[in-house]
């Protein structure tokens, strides 16, 4: 009896057979680096969600200006931190904001032999190789906005300073 051709392929997806195990293995290798790889910039992407959100000095210079009321910069800056008074008990708010970024990349590489169900050895000679590097870059810094207000709550004057270390 002839062995029809469809009966070899099904066969050579025995998962008993050795070229069937070999395939997967060369598979699996193949695509373990593509797994769980991602830069220092697209992790510091992924969790980066407020950049558009934040106060910078440019806000401040493009947004704010004398004669807006307290709506107006409330609308574009958010609440103030501090709210006081000045000696004419005229309001003054304050716009503390303080951020650090961490970024850190590590990299490792570890090969271990893996011995086959046939008894030979794939991924090199006996005992396995592991190495690895990383490193963590710090910035931080600091935006202080202060806004004076006249009588009738309008902004008089605004102040900044800006930091980053």
């Amino acid at each position: 009896m002839k062995t029809s051709p469809t009966r070899l392929r099904l066969s050579a997806l025995n998962p008993k057979s050795t070229s069937c195990r070999l395939s997967l293995i060369a598979l699996c290798t193949a695509t373990l680096p593509l797994t769980g790889c991602l830069s220092a910039d697209q992790h510091r992407a992924a969790v980066d969600g407020t950049a558009t959100d934040r106060l910078t000095v440019g806000t401040v210079q493009k947004d704010i200006r004398p004669g807006m009321s307290g709506a107006e910069v409330a609308a574009v800056l958010g609440a103030p931190n501090i709210v006081t008074t000045d000696e004419q008990r005229r309001e003054v708010w304050v716009y503390d904001k303080i951020a650090s970024d961490v970024v850190q990349s590590s990299s490792a590489l570890s090969l271990t032999p893996l011995v086959l169900a046939t008894g030979s050895v794939l991924g090199g000679a006996t005992g396995g190789v592991n190495r690895s590097v990383s490193a963590t870059s710090r910035s931080d810094r600091t935006l202080t906005v202060v806004i004076k207000f006249d009588e009738q709550k309008r902004v008089r004057d605004f102040a900044y300073h800006a930091t980053q270390f």
